[in-house]
Order: structure tokens, then C-alpha cells, then sequence
């Protein structure tokens, strides 16, 4: 098996050479025997173990044993304690998924701050299978059927190739000791389930149930990346933006004219998008209306859809600036404004909304910023009489994204400045100006989302 894994990693995963990982160990067989053979073949590693607190003194075993383990093999060792039955309870997740959620947030957090390169875990085949089998029952599309990725991000699998039964051989053969986790054996978990009473019955079925399926993960493997390559093809006319994901939808129509759910699903499942109905619908719907998963929301924007990730409203969106602030450059949030004091000789006609002049004297502090609200309105700049903001983002035809991240400057609760975008006229300077307030943003950072 050794020779086997040193063929694989420099085959399959050349990069690991040289670089500094994290090896996740748990005390069972798996990560384990992980850890020892790239102890073995001399890669430079680190090991993280999570107490989940779930099984009492068999957790605190685990912790020491895999202390110990570090110790033998003289590398770095960290170690971190959850509430874990307390964090599933407070974000009304299941254990597992609560152990999952923290288990990797704190590996990825140790990486970070440690400047190590890679995170590996030890899932094997057995684990693709069954999470192979935990999917098709729950119903899913090709992606959820091919198994454990190899390589996510910053996480790498490199026995994902590997029976479990090679696993225990090899450790039989070096004496390798671990320790076993005894919840592994109740039924009651839906993973445990498949791995006692589903999976022996398959093997009945197919004594090599194994080989075959590593042979079908190969084939729907293959399937996946001509899907892929046809989807990011597609996308891509799509878009007219890419890094913001703007999609045309004439072009979506004219497209995928031939099984369009399909399609769809594969582009915007990724995001978190369940329901392939309600964005078909969308396409027709009108302007503003939106569909919303976990962790995105498209937008409909006349002939456009807009995809971006959900606002989560900051704690503080509103600023107070007072005079004595005029001295350095403002940074709010994704805000940055620039102020400087001149005489009015120096009056100038500005060619954008990056930049605007106004009468000193006329501004009152404290100046506030805050995001618009409702019957919020103003003076614009070179027009005679008010205008609300509503009507005003109305005739500029702006999106609804544009409007959310729209910010005010105000001066005694009067709009100064609809920030990059139009000043106000009561404001500005006119030939009575002994004193210049001058405001700049950076274009930059207008309109993040």
C-alpha cells in the first residue's frame, strides 16, 4: 500500500511535495494510517484533532491518543474542544452537520494562521460509496453522484482511491494501533445504516462491489467534467459580466432551448439554488422580483438576471463625521471619502460623480452617511425643485442591487451628496463661496455587494 500511495501522490497529487499540510486525524484507522504514511515518505506535516465532546471519556481518549501520536511521530499537534451538541441546538443543525461545520472552519483557521498550504483528510472509497448511496436515496443530480471530491479548494483526499480493507490490512501488517470509535457501530445514524445493512447486501449481490464502483466513480467522473465544460461554455455567452454574474436572459432562452431545467440546474445549483421552477419563472417574471437560496439571490433586472451573495446587514450602517474629521480621508464600511478645505479660488467643474465641491459654510456637522431610505429626497445638482430618490433611481434606470448599495451623505438631515452618483443643489458652490468643502470617493469601491 505504501508504494501504492507514494505512486498516487506523485501522479495525482505532485504539489503536496515540498509543501506544508495538515494532516485532520481522529484516532480511527483511517487518518491514522494517513498520518504514518506521509510520515513515512518524509512530507512535512502538522496534526489537527477535534474533541466534539460527544462520547465523554472515549473523546478525551481519542484526544490523548492522538496527542501521543504527535509526540511519536515529533510534529506539531492542535488541538481544539467544541460544545458540538450545543452548536447544532443553537443553529438548529443535526450532529453531524454541526460537527462538520466547526471541524472545518477551525481546520482552515489553523491553516491560515500557521501558513500551512493544504488540508488532508483520510475519506476512502467505502466513504464515497456510501455517500454515493446517501445521495441517490435523497435524490440528487451527476454531481452528487460521484462521490467525495479528491481535491476541494484547499482540502486534499489522497486515499480516496483506497478500500477500507486495504486500510486494516495495512495496518495489520505494521502493527499500526488506533482507536476504534464505538457509535461507528449503531444504526441510527443514516451513514452507519448503509455501511452495515445496505453495503453487505450489495457485496452479496457483487462480491466485487467495490471495484465495480470504483470504476462506475470513474465513468460518472468523466460524465461530470463534459457536463462541466459544456455548462462553463454556455455560462460564459451568458454572462456579460463574469466576475459579477450577470446573465442575459434572451441569451439563457435562446440557449437551452432542448431540457432548459436541466441546464439551469446545473448552472445555478452550485449556489445553493434548489428549486429549478421558480427561476424558469423568474425569467418572464417582473423587474425586481428574486429568488433567493442559502447563500445567494438572483435578481430579475429587465433583461437581465443578477446573482450575487445575501446581504448581511452590518451592525452599524450609519456614520457620524464632524469637523474636526476633515483632516484625514473617511473609511466606512466599503466607503472611502476623501475630504479637503480650499478657498474658492479653486473652483472646478467636475466631469464625474466621483468627485463633488461644496459651500463650507453651507454644511452644518455633524454630517452623517447612512443607506437610503423610504421617501428619502432631494435637490438634484442643475435641476429646479425636489426630486424623491425613488423616482430619481426610477429615471436612471438602476438596477436593484445599484439601489441597496446606494449611500447618503447628509448635512442637518438634507441629502448633500446621493454618493457617486448626484449632488445636491442646495449645496453647491456658487459665486458667494469663500470656502470650499471638496468630497472624493475612490470608483472602486462604489457599489459592493
Amino acid at each position: 500500500m505504501k508504494n501504492t500511495f507514494k505512486n498516487i501522490i506523485q501522479n495525482d497529487f505532485p504539489f503536496l511535495k515540498g509543501a506544508k499540510l495538515l494532516v485532520t486525524v481522529s484516532a480511527g484507522i483511517d487518518s491514522v494510517i494517513l498520518a504514518h504514511l506521509l510520515h513515512q515518505l518524509e512530507f512535512d506535516i502538522s496534526i489537527a484533532h477535534c474533541n466534539f465532546r460527544l462520547r465523554k471519556v472515549d473523546s478525551d481518549l481519542d484526544e490523548q491518543f492522538v496527542n501521543k501520536l504527535a509526540i511519536a511521530l515529533n510534529v506539531p499537534f492542535y488541538v481544539t474542544r467544541f460544545d458540538t451538541k450545543q452548536h447544532a441546538k443553537q443553529h438548529k443543525l443535526s450532529i453531524q452537520e454541526a460537527a462538520r461545520n466547526l471541524r472545518y472552519k477551525w481546520f482552515e483557521k489553523i491553516r491560515k494562521e500557521n501558513e500551512l498550504d493544504y488540508i488532508l483528510t483520510a475519506h476512502n472509497l467505502n466513504d464515497s460509496l456510501e455517500t454515493f448511496l446517501i445521495n441517490l436515496s435523497r435524490g440528487t443530480g451527476l454531481k452528487g453522484l460521484t462521490g467525495i471530491p479528491t481535491i476541494h479548494n484547499k482540502i486534499i483526499r489522497p486515499l480516496s482511491s483506497f478500500t477500507r480493507n486495504e486500510i486494516e490490512i495495512f495496518a495489520s501488517h505494521n502493527n499500526i494501533k488506533w482507536r476504534e470509535d464505538k457509535s461507528n457501530e449503531e444504526t441510527k445514524y443514516t451513514r452507519n445504516k448503509i455501511r452495515h445493512k445496505i453495503i453487505p447486501i450489495l457485496q452479496e449481490l457483487n462480491p466485487n462491489l467495490l471495484d465495480s464502483f470504483k470504476q462506475t466513480l470513474k465513468n460518472l467522473q468523466g460524465s461530470e467534467d463534459i457536463i462541466q465544460d459544456t455548462i462553463n461554455s454556455i455560462s460564459a455567452q451568458m454572462q456579460l459580466i463574469a466576475s459579477q454574474r450577470i446573465f442575459n436572459i434572451s441569451t439563457i432562452k435562446n440557449s437551452i432551448k432542448t431540457n432548459p431545467q436541466a441546464y439551469i440546474h446545473e448552472m445555478f445549483s452550485p449556489y445553493g439554488f434548489t428549486n429549478i421552477t421558480d427561476i424558469i419563472n423568474l425569467l418572464s417574471a417582473q423587474s425586481g422580483k428574486q429568488v433567493f437560496s442559502k447563500t445567494h439571490r438572483l435578481i430579475k433586472d429587465r433583461d437581465l438576471l443578477l446573482m450575487v451573495k445575501n446581504r448581511v446587514p452590518k451592525l452599524q450602517e450609519r456614520k457620524e463625521i464632524f469637523e474636526n474629521d476633515l483632516k484625514f480621508k473617511i473609511q466606512f464600511q466599503n466607503l472611502e471619502i476623501k475630504f479637503k478645505i480650499e478657498t474658492a479660488n479653486n473652483k472646478q467643474q467636475t466631469t464625474n460623480n466621483l468627485t463633488i465641491q461644496t459651500d463650507k459654510f453651507k454644511i452644518k456637522f455633524p454630517l452623517i452617511i447612512r443607506k437610503w431610505q423610504k421617501g428619502d429626497y432631494f435637490y438634484p445638482i442643475g435641476m429646479k425643485g425636489k426630486k424623491k430618490l425613488s423616482k430619481y433611481f426610477k429615471d436612471e434606470k438602476m438596477s436593484l442591487l445599484e439601489k441597496e448599495n446606494i449611500w447618503l451623505l447628509l448635512s442637518d438631515n438634507k441629502i448633500v451628496w446621493v454618493i457617486g452618483k448626484r449632488q445636491d443643489e442646495r449645496f453647491k458652490v456658487t459665486q458667494n463661496t469663500k470656502e470650499i468643502l471638496t468630497l472624493s470617493i475612490k470608483e472602486s469601491l462604489l457599489f459592493q455587494n
